[in-house]
């Protein structure tokens, strides 16, 4: 295969697999370079068991907290990415995410952009991912130049209900933007069958609106441009000589050393893994790290302060796609709290074997069917709380690159406060609700271990003493380095964030054209 490239890109996920697309249908020469292979499409795609309790699809990584202590991150590498076994909620970031909002720990800083510069590839990315929605329903929603693409997926009976019920407390509950190939009102010719197993599972027929079927098969199948390396795992990015230009990609392919080289190189391996890269590059001119003059690369990591509630009443619920509903009313506070709460949605519909990966101590000795019985009649709520950038937030290697993930959450309070104003509203709603709570993502009992929605090491801004990329991702230490993912925000938000940097990497795509001309 060649070994020079327009483009090099490295990570196929929510970035790097959209900026593949992009790239190679303007008729760039690309590669894309992604550590692990192509999902297998197999029975275990959709058994809650090998999902949720094996693990099946979680990576072997081990890494360390700041207590020196080992866990093992939610981390799936995999052609697409992440995207692979997420949700498909395609949010918007508010006009006010993009702006200094203060919440009860501290300052949410200011991005060097604001929403109406991403507003045009927001409606890029929702067409491009088959984002299905409704404006108008959401009462913080920012102004959109278009319609959703596609129609809002319908309430099954019981959620619709539970809308009904939220909306007489004066709430306004909305149809949750989500990215599936689905043809509702003519479910024969529709790709996605509107299944119970969309979030947290891989989608057995592709019709998840993810990184590699809404990426990167569209653009292997549509041109030529698109090299794909699978199991291609970076090692280091190498200078010349003044350390202005990387001129050399390591890879680990088959047990070999490979090395490639690109006009332009991007790294989108995720928060955490973008960092740890570019720390690893270390060399002469660059002796904290590639892009690190600043001493800001790998701080600043965030995620989402998230828990799920679970309702269990007495009424059973039969809903199959149950992530549809969605809660903002407490996004920026309310008039008893003056901060931010954050978001609430559904997420897909549990059952026991879930709960049983969930928490495998507590429900040891229980049968599955008992499991099962607890399911059918339960609620199942994503919360989810603005994570607040601290500099001591960070990810760090040692010379093996062995990842230290030093965290501790913020926004703790206002986490609460939305919690009780969920259990209130249920509680008014349904009497004699049970609320359990489970503060944990795919089977970890440690949240650090939950890097779904890892943001953050490597932000972009105006300033080169206190970011790492410029405004068009950009490394402020190097000409031809790019980092694309979600390593560039300066904020979380209260919403899921893959929109966002799928709308980021069609945003740099365009400079990347213009330069590359």
């Amino acid at each position: 295969m060649d070994t020079h490239y327009d483009v090099l890109i490295i990570g196929s996920g929510a970035g790097g697999g959209t900026l593949a697309r992009c790239l190679a249908e303007a008729g760039r020469k690309v590669l894309l370079l992604e550590r692990g292979g192509w999902l297998p499409r197999e029975p275990q795609n959709w058994d809650s068991a090998e999902v949720f309790q094996a693990n099946r699809y979680v990576s072997p990584d081990i890494w360390k907290d700041k207590n020196g202590n080992s866990f093992q991150p939610g981390s799936h590498y995999f052609v697409g990415g992440a995207t692979k076994m997420y949700g498909a909620a395609h949010f918007r970031f508010r006009e006010r995410d993009f702006e200094e909002v203060t919440h009860i720990d501290g300052i949410s800083p200011a991005w060097p952009l604001r929403y109406s510069d991403f507003e045009p590839y927001y409606a890029k990315a929702e067409l491009m991912y088959h984002v299905h929605g409704l404006r108008g329903e959401d009462p913080t929603e920012p102004p959109a130049s278009s319609p959703y693409p596609h129609p809002p997926v319908a309430h099954e009976p019981r959620m619709q209900q539970l809308v009904d019920d939220f909306r007489s407390q004066g709430l306004h509950p909305f149809h949750m933007p989500v990215g599936v190939n689905l043809v509702e009102d003519n479910l024969p010719f529709s790709a996605c069958v509107k299944c119970n197993r969309c979030d947290g599972f891989p989608c057995l027929i592709h019709a998840k609106g993810d990184a590699e079927v809404m990426g990167v098969r569209p653009a292997l199948s549509a041109t030529t441009s698109l090299t794909l390396l699978t199991h291609a795992h970076v090692q280091r990015l190498i200078t010349d000589s003044s350390g202005h230009t990387v001129t050399q990609v390591e890879v680990e392919h088959a047990g070999e050393l490979l090395s490639f080289s690109a006009d332009l190189v991007v790294v989108s391996c995720g928060a955490a893994n973008s960092a740890r890269l570019l720390l690893m590059s270390a060399n002469d001119r660059h002796p904290r790290g590639l892009a690190n003059s600043s001493d800001q690369v790998g701080r600043n990591y965030m995620y989402h302060n998230c828990k799920v509630v679970v309702a269990v009443a007495h009424e059973p619920n039969h809903t199959v796609f149950q992530k549809t509903p969605a809660i903002n009313d407490w996004y920026f506070g309310d008039q008893d709290f003056d901060y931010p709460m954050g978001h609430v949605q559904m997420t897909g519909k549990t059952n026991g074997a879930m709960i049983k990966g969930y928490k495998p101590k507590l429900t040891a000795v229980a049968p599955a069917w008992a499991m099962d019985k607890i399911a059918s009649h339960a609620l199942d709520f994503w919360l989810q709380t603005e994570d607040l950038p601290l500099s001591e937030n960070r990810v760090s290697v040692d010379s093996s690159g062995q990842i230290t993930l030093s965290y501790t959450p913020t926004n703790d309070q206002a986490s609460e406060q939305l919690t009780h104003r969920l259990e209130a509203v249920l509680d008014k709603a349904y009497a004699g609700t049970h609320i359990a709570e489970r503060e944990i993502y795919y089977g970890s009992a440690m949240n650090i271990a939950a890097v779904g929605h890892q943001s953050g090491t490597c932000r972009f801004g105006d300033n080169p003493s206190t970011s790492v990329l410029d405004v068009n991702c950009k490394a402020h230490d190097l000409d031809n380095l790019y980092v694309v993912d979600t390593s560039f925000m300066p904020s979380i938000s209260a919403v899921n964030p893959s929109l966002t940097a799928i709308a980021n990497a069609i945003r740099v795509s365009e400079h990347l054209i213009e330069r590359l001309s």
